[in-house]
């Protein structure tokens, strides 16, 4: 009875006070090394290991066993890290965590400080290939992995540029609805750190879909209301919300010297008729104002001016004396602003 009691207590206080425990075995290489313990913080920073991201360290024994325990880490999942790491006994020391170093074997996984994680050995003796934990997502990250190899291998058959962008759609609307059904927005964000990255092919495709494609937006919500505090939440909303600015910016540019292209033109040609029509007009406007001023006598004698005829022979086809006639070429004269009969034929010679 006593036994039966103890137990249950124990580990109700073991949940109560977050007693994690993170153990594992190291390949043969390893034995006797240190074994790290890190902290994610940073979804861009998953790549490789970060100093500021340790939290704990340990050495695996003769036997490559390590274990990681206690109760300081965080109630809510959080992704973690751990690497062991074959560099570090060389000249540089611990400068080897800013560069790639090929002896560090190392495994992203998702937990809480009341999970219980197990990373035994595989069939072939590799370390960090199978997670073995109380937390289901735990090995979502491992998942996400091998989808990406996955999708690598597909993109060996697609060598046309078409038959590429048709991939990529397909594989983001794949990774997206792996992502919303986990339920667990920090796997998504594993999965949006690498579609989104500016060094993949994927980012030209992530770009053209983020205006038009909810599941970021969406994404946006998840994470808030399950790590409303998580810096991670932050990061991801500042960099949505920027990248979402950029779009509508270049969509803006764009449009404007799309349009630019058609209305300048349009606008050069429209103008450029605009001014002949005036110019015609002014002048031929001008003329027709100042032949209107002329009288229907005045404008028989101008007619008979531009037929060459002379003010007798003028004089004698309409029966009027030539000083009639002169008269009225003075008054022709004067209307429309011309000095001779030269001028006359010069300017009006086929308006009559």
């Amino acid at each position: 009875m006593r036994f039966s009691i103890v137990v249950p207590f124990l580990l109700c206080t073991t949940i109560l006070f977050g007693q994690y425990r993170f153990e594992g075995q190291v390949a043969t290489a390893y034995k006797n090394q240190k074994v790290y313990l890190s902290l994610v913080e940073n979804y861009r920073k998953n790549s490789r290991v970060y100093l500021d991201q340790i939290i704990q360290k340990t050495i695996a024994d003769s036997t490559g066993h390590f274990s990681f325990s206690g109760g300081q880490l965080s109630p809510l999942n959080q992704i973690y890290r751990i690497h062991v790491d074959g560099c570090e006994d060389q000249s540089f020391h611990n400068n080897h965590f800013l560069r790639a170093c090929p002896q560090t074997e190392s495994l992203l996984f998702i937990a809480s400080n009341t999970d219980t994680l197990s990373l035994p050995l595989n069939n072939d003796h590799q370390a960090f290939c199978d997670i073995h934990s109380t937390n289901p997502a735990s090995t979502l990250l491992l998942e996400v992995a091998a989808l990406k190899e996955e999708m690598i291998f597909d993109f060996k058959d697609h060598d046309s540029e078409l038959s590429r962008s048709i991939n990529f759609k397909k594989w983001f609307a794949r990774f997206q609805e792996f992502g919303s059904g986990t339920n667990e927005p920090l796997a998504e964000l594993y999965i949006y750190d690498f579609l989104s990255d500016r060094t993949n092919e994927t980012y030209a495709t992530y770009l053209e879909e983020l205006s038009s494609n909810s599941y970021y937006e969406e994404l946006l919500a998840r994470l808030q209301q399950k790590y409303p505090q998580s810096k991670m939440t932050t990061q991801y909303n500042k960099e949505l919300q920027s990248d979402l600015a950029l779009i509508t910016a270049e969509n803006d540019t764009s449009s404007y010297f799309n349009s630019s292209y058609l209305i300048f033109p349009v606008l050069v040609l429209v103008l450029a008729a605009v001014g002949y029509y005036f110019q015609n007009k002014r002048k031929s406007g001008g003329e027709n104002t100042a032949l209107d001023t002329l009288t229907s006598q005045e404008r028989k004698i101008m007619d008979a001016i531009l037929d060459g005829k002379s003010n007798k022979e003028i004089a004698a086809h309409f029966y009027i004396s030539v000083s009639t006639v002169k008269s009225h070429i003075n008054s022709i004269y004067k209307k429309l602003g011309l000095s001779s009969r030269t001028e006359i034929r010069t300017v009006y010679k086929g308006n009559s």
